[in-house]
């Protein structure tokens, strides 16, 4: 019989949101049946409330000074795009509804109803799970991660194919990676016409850029051990000729 695993290979949908809200660096807002952009201009607490700064003459600061009870409700939303270019870039986006306040010389969003959309499809989460989830804590670090990994070591990544299925990698055309938290690396097979995702868990969550370390020369150490996928050396051999 083989090990049990008391972990979940994957984030959880609170956590994969906060991880999404933590990264962003931008937000798209809508309120009083206006849009506006915003770069740079959001922070998050604890619980997941998001204090935005704009400027005392936007449209938006206008609207919470004027609503009823100065709770004007609002829809915010957030992209997740992957710091490694591939097709389709986006990974997740996560929508939140609520109401802004003034606070302390900005607008503190409260969010009321939390929807969060994936490869898979979009869900609601949980609003107690999501005040009480924590961002993942490789959520700030991964993008300078992913691109160190695909810029500076190539090699490790086409390594790591090792570890795929080879059905998976029937006319992969490149492989990227696409994605890494404290469970596991994903990576992005890329096809002429279409892509698909694997996922490569690790033996323990990372809960640091140390453990992540360890993890991934943990995945490299047994990709080192597999035999090469035969679509790959069909692949090497092709552009051989």
């Amino acid at each position: 019989m083989g090990d049990t695993q008391d972990w979940t290979a994957a984030p959880g949908a609170a956590e994969r949101a906060r991880s999404v809200l933590a990264a962003a660096w931008s937000c798209a807002v809508t309120a009083d049946g206006a849009r506006e952009e915003y770069v740079g201009a959001h922070t998050v607490t604890e619980d997941g409330a998001v204090r935005l700064a704009v400027p005392d003459d936007s449209a938006l600061f206008g609207a919470v000074l004027c609503a009823p009870r100065q709770e004007p409700s609002a829809l915010l939303e957030f992209a997740d795009v992957a710091p490694v270019p591939v097709r389709h870039r986006i990974r997740a986006r996560l929508w939140l509804s609520g109401w802004f306040a003034p606070s302390e010389g900005t607008l503190l969003f409260q969010p009321t109803r939390v929807v969060l959309r994936q490869s898979a499809g979009a869900v609601v989460v949980d609003l107690d799970e999501f005040t009480a989830a924590r961002p993942d804590p490789l959520a700030g670090a991964e993008a300078r991660l992913l691109t160190h990994l695909a810029e500076a070591h190539p090699d490790a990544v086409e390594r790591l194919t090792r570890l795929v299925r080879p059905e998976s990698l029937h006319a992969a055309t490149r492989v990227a990676p696409l994605a890494v938290d404290r469970h596991g690396l994903t990576l992005r097979i890329e096809r002429t016409r279409a892509h698909g995702d694997v996922r490569l868990p690790f033996h323990t969550p990372a809960d640091d850029v140390a453990q992540l370390t360890e993890r991934m020369h943990a995945l490299l150490a047994q990709a080192s051990a597999a035999a090469c996928p035969r679509a790959l050396q069909r692949q090497r051999a092709d552009g051989d000729g």
